[in-house]
């Protein structure tokens, strides 16, 4: 996927985040996410909105902290989410290819990581306002879908600060069943960061599948996994400590 895609497919999903909160009301718990209220999740995404702007717009080139979101509510609230939103939208849409700035997982460029970042940061949240709002989610393209479960695995946990560990070698694979041929991944799990490689490499003792999108939001903790075959007890390690 090309960053002008990724660029189109966030501000989809800002505008059903934004739409779904305001449906849900913004005092709605959200089981997703079950220490927050809607308010919380527009809050905190508009935030990182924001914070995300900031390095493309101005070229940051090392880490800044997170801003804390205004003491606003209710429909001035989520009237500065829609704002927030757009204005990413737009701040990647114009940023020159050659951009330079402070990311944090391996991508081609840095306009290239912040696109599909917050593409996907975006999504998941989307999904957090659905499910507080109630009735059918907004489908996920299979594709987007497989390239979330490609940036958690390959990206988020090869960080140092992933707490998936395992004292004895285990083999994880994941694979997206509605996907490209390519849409499997070999997860190796040790005391060190969990190292994970596209394509079906050598044996597995569990085997976590299913429709890419559904995949992908159990991967998040946002749903249960969609098959589990194998030694289960390794697809509940994985539950329990992935939290990013």
């Amino acid at each position: 996927m090309d960053t002008a895609e990724f660029i189109r497919i966030l501000d989809r999903e800002g505008r059903l985040l934004a739409d779904a909160a305001e449906r849900a009301g913004i005092d709605a718990k959200v089981p997703t996410c079950p220490e927050w209220q809607v308010r919380d999740l527009v809050r905190h995404t508009g935030a990182v909105h924001r914070w995300a702007t900031g390095y493309v717009a101005e070229g940051h080139p090392s880490r800044r902290p997170l801003d804390d979101a205004p003491a606003l509510d209710g429909a001035e609230l989520l009237a500065w989410f829609r704002e927030g939103h757009a204005h990413l939208v737009r701040t990647l849409a114009s940023a020159a290819p050659d951009l330079e700035c402070w990311h944090f997982l391996p991508a081609p460029s840095p306009l290239a990581f912040w696109a599909r970042r917050q593409a996907h940061e975006t999504s998941v949240h989307r999904f957090d306002a659905e499910a507080a709002r109630g009735g059918t989610p907004s489908i996920l393209d299979p594709r987007f879908a497989a390239d979330g479960v490609d940036e958690l695995l390959r990206g988020f946990h090869a960080r140092p600060r992933s707490r998936v560990r395992s004292e004895e070698p285990r083999v994880l694979r994941v694979r997206a069943t509605d996907a490209d041929d390519d849409a499997v991944w070999t997860v190796r799990l040790t005391q060190e960061p969990p190292a994970a490689e596209r394509g079906e490499t050598g044996d597995a003792e569990c085997e976590i599948s299913g429709p890419a999108a559904q995949l992908y939001l159990s991967l998040w903790n946002r749903v249960p996994f969609p098959s589990v075959t194998g030694d289960r007890a390794l697809a509940e390690l994985w539950r329990s400590n992935s939290a990013v």
